[in-house]
């Protein structure tokens, strides 16, 4: 199962909106098929495990993590596959939480006579691998995450020159692999005015489909020489309101940027309705890189679900630093933010990253 979860990981960011899996083809204690899905190439695990141990499978055991599925989508059912294939024995890490497969799949193996294990020691590795797929699958909502740089008191920018960098060069290469597993990045206006941000994936690994650069305008101030305009290819939207000017609209519109109105409360833009928008368009994932106002209006509108910190070894101290989450906050004390499932994650022997799950 170590090795079918290998196989999985390397479907990260290649897959959305499918889920990543692997899975690896065993006879007589031997591997002979290995397989990792791709959405480029169709296929799904089971079936490149299967033709890679060619007529070897009669008798075999299949790793696989995730349930085979057993409805017919851009491809066959792969439980049908498995069944034809003659495997004896399916050890599956955990269940498909989609409702078109969950347990179906299982049961259409075991009426066959196949024999179905779920190896559960496998099964938290399995859901970590596509936390945005059985967040989508259980919710209907991608996963939000927030992700923000900070100094040791919590400040993510000083109140005068904000040049150089607050995290390592090591930390700023580990945003990137959060970014190629996200399926949409967002900021605020105020960020992408002040620091000219591409938000691109620069991880240089492939991926299923574009990441897609949003901007929260509500007054459609995004300039139309920034690089984010310049560099737009259909992956940038801009999330304005119905109080922008209709030149601006069409202004950006003519550069094939795609404007999307959500009215929110006090003239500014809608947060919970991006999120619906991105579920509406097969969007299972987006990050938050932004800055205080917009960090804090994320979190309370109730939309983010996750936080990952990067911490560096540094103190800007004063009132006038920027915290990670500014605006009006919670006022007392007892009506703090509580967070579940905190992970410390080492990023250099100088830096940590904190990630935890907000409790809604």
């Amino acid at each position: 199962m170590a090795e079918a979860l290998t196989e999985a990981a390397k479907g990260v960011g290649q897959t959305s909106p499918n889920p990543t899996v692997g899975a690896v083809v065993v006879r007589d204690g031997r591997i002979i098929g290995r397989g990792y899905h791709t959405w480029v190439r169709k296929s799904h695990a089971e079936i490149e495990a299967l033709s890679q141990a060619g007529a070897d499978t009669r008798g075999s055991t299949i790793y696989v993590t995730l349930e085979p599925c057993s409805h017919t989508g851009r491809t066959g059912p792969c439980a049908d596959a498995l069944i034809a294939a003659g495997v004896s024995r399916v050890v599956v890490a955990m269940q498909d939480p989609n409702p078109l497969v969950s347990g179906q799949g299982f049961e259409k193996l075991r009426n066959a006579g196949i024999t179905v294990d779920i190896d559960m020691d496998a099964t938290s590795a399995a859901e970590k691998l596509n936390q945005p797929f059985v967040h989508f699958m259980r919710t209907g909502l991608p996963l939000v995450t927030l992700k923000a740089a900070l100094t040791l008191d919590g400040k993510i920018a000083a109140p005068e020159d904000n040049s150089g960098w607050i995290t390592s060069e090591k930390a700023r290469e580990h945003v990137q692999s959060l970014r190629h597993a996200s399926d949409a990045i967002l900021t605020g206006i105020g960020t992408l005015l002040a620091d000219d941000c591409l938000l691109t994936d620069r991880s240089g690994e492939p991926r299923s489909r574009p990441l897609l650069r949003m901007v929260v305008d509500s007054q459609l101030r995004t300039p139309l020489d920034s690089q984010m305009v310049r560099s737009a290819s259909g992956d940038v939207a801009v999330v304005t309101t119905s109080a922008a000017a209709d030149d601006r609209r069409i202004a950006l519109e003519n550069r094939g940027i795609r404007v999307l109105t959500f009215d929110g409360p006090g003239g500014r833009t809608d947060f919970p309705s991006i999120v619906e928008w991105l579920a509406e368009h097969k969007y299972q994932s987006l990050m938050i890189e932004a800055g205080s106002k917009v960090n804090w209006t994320a979190l309370e509108s109730g939309i983010v679900d996750k936080i990952y910190f990067y911490y560096a070894p540094k103190i800007l101290g004063g009132l006038q630093s920027l915290p990670v989450a500014g605006g009006a906050g919670r006022l007392r004390r007892v009506d703090a933010m509580v967070f579940r499932d905190v992970s410390v994650h080492t990023i250099s022997p100088d830096e940590f990253a904190v990630e935890a799950w907000l409790i809604k």
